[in-house]
């Protein structure tokens, strides 16, 4: 070669060819691109509403303190509870992304792009990621709120992390959709009525197969609420699989979207079959319904909860939990004893069995009752604590002491409900609060039923005057002559105007047969 050969210039592209990017500027600018569209979404009003709402709400609930039980969290539900919230979220992500994406067609620019070195299928991609900011605020939002109530010192339980990724991944399969329906339907404002339409059809799928355990797992958010709390290893939440599930369809819709975007590569290819089997196989993992062994074990901790529990002795009681519940007997014996203290004869000095109860058998949507016990000296306290459980399990303890057992309490009729009642309330710290607590319709006037952890007691208009007017006095006082006229507060012939008499205070309105000693449950 001469040394007069010099190189040409490579020639620019013609009209119809594009310049091939290298793979490393082709990445950055997908990044780049991605990042400029998340800033336009958190620009979109609905998005950064729902941003907003979604990040207050859950702010509200952390700290507004509306429920003593928020102090007395338990894990295996906290981790479930974080899943509903980022919906709305997820709903205006989508319609976001969509319009996002549809942006150029509404603007009438889709044939500049043609000039533009980025291929369509990588801009595809690039509005896809641009939501993973939005994923990142869920998952610190979901991350922050479980570690709230994991660190309060009442937390019993465990969480599950395939349970709280649920809401950053149905957030991030969203955005995914919403690029999808844009790729499929270039059509505006197709967004809105599609979510109306898969809602309808959600419905008419649930109801037409009867809420399917398989049908109803393949929804994005499986709450499955209604039940007490039951134990970790009751639980019986394919959310593993489910997790998988969800991971594996964004990924298998992103590649679908890519690929009507005009991408061909082999690595697309082979995401888009792995993907394809994780869907797979989280549908074939989340579909079985509850198994036999799980069956069996709820009905063992239902019927026979002793075979499954540990027991701690506190004073003279047995306190028996199931193994996650078992930090949380101390608080059930500081009730005990101070009721115990005000009571008298043998009832002040009668060992008590405290034994955790709930009905599992039916699932985590059955808002089954626990039967009343008819072996005396045994006491029901629920999964739940805090709040109104509380002064429940307070009138639970009472009435045993008073009745003898819970099934007896259940079944009274008579003004030994005055006894229970003063020797459940005057030991809370607000007596008047609790009373409206304990009551179904929350006042503290009339005729009412009472709750208890196994059911519900009945008091009647002039039992509630008795009791009220026993919590305006200074407890010492009262207690005092609980302990000496026993034997005839805890009869069931005492009418109660006798007890009201005993007790050294006014009795006002008509009474009923209830009242009367009688026996009868004639209201």
């Amino acid at each position: 070669m001469s040394a007069g050969t010099h190189t040409l210039p490579p020639t620019p592209a013609t009209d119809g060819e594009r310049a091939t990017p290298s793979p490393r500027s082709s990445g950055t600018a997908v990044v780049a691109l991605a990042r400029f569209e998340a800033r336009e979404l958190l620009l979109q009003i609905p998005v950064l509403l729902f941003l907003a709402v979604y990040v207050a709400y859950t702010a509200w609930t952390l700290f507004s303190g509306r429920e003593g039980m928020d102090e007395f969290p338990v894990l295996q539900d906290v981790d479930r509870s974080t899943q509903s919230a980022p919906l709305l979220l997820a709903i205006a992500l989508f319609v976001g992304v969509n319009r996002a994406v549809l942006r150029s067609r509404r603007q009438s620019t889709d044939r500049h792009f043609d000039v533009l070195v980025m291929e369509p299928w990588r801009r595809t991609l690039a509005h896809a990621l641009s939501v993973l900011p939005f994923v990142a605020i869920t998952a610190l939002v979901v991350g922050f709120e479980f570690t709230w109530a994991a660190l309060k010192p009442g937390a019993v339980g465990h969480g599950s992390p395939a349970e709280l990724a649920v809401g950053p991944l149905v957030v991030l399969l969203a955005g995914v959709l919403g690029v999808l329906l844009a790729r499929l339907i270039p059509v505006g404002f197709v967004a809105p009525p599609f979510v109306i339409g898969a809602y309808a059809v959600t419905i008419l799928v649930s109801a037409s197969t009867q809420g399917a355990h398989w049908v109803t797992w393949l929804g994005p958010v499986v709450s499955d609420a209604g039940a007490d709390p039951f134990p970790s290893d009751l639980l019986g939440r394919p959310a593993a699989w489910h997790a998988l599930y969800l991971i594996g369809l964004t990924g298998l819709l992103l590649c679908l979207a890519v690929r009507l975007s005009g991408g061909r590569t082999r690595l697309l290819a082979a995401v888009a079959v792995v993907a394809a089997a994780a869907t797979g196989l989280g549908v074939a993992g989340q579909s079985p319904g509850d198994s036999a062994a799980l069956t069996a074990a709820r009905v063992k901790a239902s019927v026979t909860p002793q075979k499954v529990q540990v027991c701690i002795e506190h004073g003279r009681s047995t306190y028996c939990a199931f193994p996650e519940w078992a930090g949380r007997t101390a608080d059930w014996a500081d009730i005990v004893d101070r009721i115990q203290s005000r009571a008298g004869g043998s009832a002040g000095g009668e060992r008590l069995t405290v034994r955790q109860r709930i009905d599992a058998r039916y699932g985590l949507q059955s808002d089954a009752l626990v039967t009343p016990s008819g072996t005396p000296g045994i006491v029901t306290v629920g999964t739940r604590w805090g709040g109104n459980r509380t002064p429940e399990f307070a009138v639970g303890v009472a009435s045993v002491l008073v009745a003898g057992d819970e099934k007896s309490a259940g079944e009274a009729c008579d003004a030994r409900m005055v006894t229970t009642m003063w020797l459940a309330l005057s030991t809370q710290p607000d007596p008047m609060q609790s009373l409206r607590d304990v009551r179904l319709d929350d006042s503290t006037k009339g005729s009412a039923y009472v709750l208890a952890p196994t059911g519900s007691l009945y008091m009647t208009a002039q039992q509630t005057t008795v009791v009220r007017e026993l919590l305006a006095k200074p407890h010492y006082s009262v207690a005092a002559k609980v302990k000496a006229h026993w034997t005839e507060l805890a009869s069931p012939k005492t009418p109660t105007t006798r007890v009201a008499e005993l007790l050294g205070v006014p009795v006002g309105g008509k009474g009923t047969p209830a009242d009367s000693g009688s026996g009868s449950c004639v209201r």
